[in-house]
């Protein structure tokens, strides 16, 4: 009998479906390939990536998962997807709550990697582009003038309380600053908006919805690209207005909203207090609700879970909003 009779040799192991994990730091990418177990480490830059294409192209991945890691992924998320890889880049929360459920308690780059691969093979996230580099442009610009804006009002409250002469001063000469800076980054999202149609349009029909202003379309339009192409429970579970069931055997518990997209969420959160009072078809819907006993948050709520329905539907009809459905 052969020695190697029964055994998996490497070329046999080449032809199975291969699925990539890529753990994210600052300087690094470290990679695992499941299920031929071979991991390597290259830098996250052009040459690494360069470098990780040359690798995959002998092993054709089915999947490549990434986690979200802020802007360090985004270069690597794009080189790999304009190479033809398949790429999902998921939330780090989901990606650990699944390691935790392997057993997997330690914590480092290269076990990362592999706990991201086995991800890929066993849940298969879908496969997402990157988004446009208006988009990408648009997305940084929003969080910058979200920072402005936090530290505006920081500043505030400390001007608040402060009675020295000096930091009051400062404090002032501090918060000038900060709305010139909150103007010039509203100057140049107008800026690249006019340069962009599509996002243009997209802006246009958004801010046709009452309540929806500037900032909360423009929110929309950078953190929620999925936005005409989902269905109306798809994008509620995307801004984490869907409320998710809590049921076991005979017991029915509290239907709770959970996760989605924080800053779509505050967004739509103002558009929501403006619309109930700018609107009679949300002033009306949100007072059914109030007169039926629903607490403020679940109406509030509720309000928000249709602007992000009607945003949806509009997006995906191409057109602007109207009192009435043509």
């Amino acid at each position: 009998m052969s020695r190697i009779q029964g055994k998996t040799t490497s070329s046999q192991l080449v032809t199975e479906q291969v699925y990539v994990g890529i753990d994210v730091s600052k300087s690094r990418l470290d990679v695992f390939l499941h299920p031929i177990a071979q991991s390597q480490s290259v830098s996250n830059d052009k040459v690494g990536l360069q470098q990780l294409v040359r690798l995959l192209r002998k092993y054709p991945p089915e999947l490549i998962v990434l986690e979200a890691t802020g802007s360090y992924h985004r270069r690597a998320h794009r080189h790999l997807h304009d190479a033809g890889f398949a790429v999902a880049v998921m939330n780090p929360f989901r990606t650990r709550k699944f390691a935790d459920m392997l057993g997997q308690l330690a914590k480092m780059d290269k076990i990362d990697a592999r706990s991201l691969a086995l991800f890929a093979a066993m849940v298969q996230p879908g496969a997402k582009a990157p988004p446009a580099p208006a988009q990408a442009d648009l997305a940084a610009l929003l969080v910058a003038r979200r920072q402005a804006t936090q530290a505006k009002g920081a500043l505030n409250n400390q001007l608040n309380v402060s009675e020295h002469r000096l930091v009051r001063q400062q404090l002032k000469a501090r918060i000038a600053m900060a709305e010139r800076h909150l103007k010039a980054l509203d100057a140049e999202v107008q800026q690249l908006l006019r340069n962009e149609p599509a996002l243009k349009n997209r802006f246009d029909i958004l801010t046709s919805i009452p309540g929806v202003g500037p900032v909360s379309a423009v929110t929309m339009i950078a953190e929620l690209n999925e936005l005409g192409d989902a269905s109306a429970t798809q994008i509620a579970a995307l801004v984490g207005v869907a409320p998710m069931n809590c049921d076991s055997g005979a017991m029915r518990g509290q239907r709770h909203i959970r996760g989605g997209r924080c800053a779509v969420r505050n967004a739509l959160y103002m558009a929501a207090v403006a619309a109930v009072r700018s609107n009679t078809d949300f002033s009306a819907f949100y007072q059914r609700l109030r007169d039926n006993g629903k607490p403020f948050k679940v109406a509030i709520t509720a309000v928000i879970r249709k602007i992000a329905i009607v945003a949806n539907t509009l997006i995906s009809e191409n057109r602007k909003w109207e009192p009435v459905r043509p």
